[in-house]
């Protein structure tokens, strides 16, 4: 590739035109009040006979979903370097179980719930087998 190419096109894809991309947006949410941001964890699509499960049938049959804890509500920090408080009881990084119809799906990434704390059955911790007994 030249650094004086002034054509449109890619270097890969002869006599095809560029395509713009829209710029990237990061964004970030900010849980307010009593609420957490959970991401959904993936959940095993197969029957216990091994048959796989399309996603929508998998979650029909389900009462409750995992998840883990990626942002947390805070109280308005003092200075510029630190976070804030943790004003929603439950850590950031804890994985928790809450019902399926609980909270508001991200319309940009259905992974991801807004949830009021209250909606939350149990905090989740994995122990080894050596350590559950």
């Amino acid at each position: 590739m030249r650094d004086d190419d002034d054509d449109d096109t890619p270097d890969d894809a002869p006599g095809t035109p560029a395509v713009a991309l829209p710029p990237r947006r990061i964004r970030h949410i900010q849980p307010l009040g009593f609420r957490v941001l959970v991401r959904v964890a993936p959940d095993d699509q197969r029957t216990s006979g091994g048959l796989f499960l399309p996603q929508g049938v998998a979650q029909q049959h389900e009462d409750a979903l995992y998840g883990e804890v990626v942002e947390v509500a805070r109280a308005h920090a003092d200075d510029d370097e630190s976070l804030g408080e943790n004003v929603s009881g439950v850590p950031a990084g804890a994985m928790v179980l809450f019902p399926k119809d609980a909270g508001h799906r991200v319309p940009w990434d259905h992974d991801l719930r807004v949830i009021e704390t209250k909606s939350i059955l149990a905090v989740v911790e994995e122990l080894g087998f050596d350590q559950a007994h």
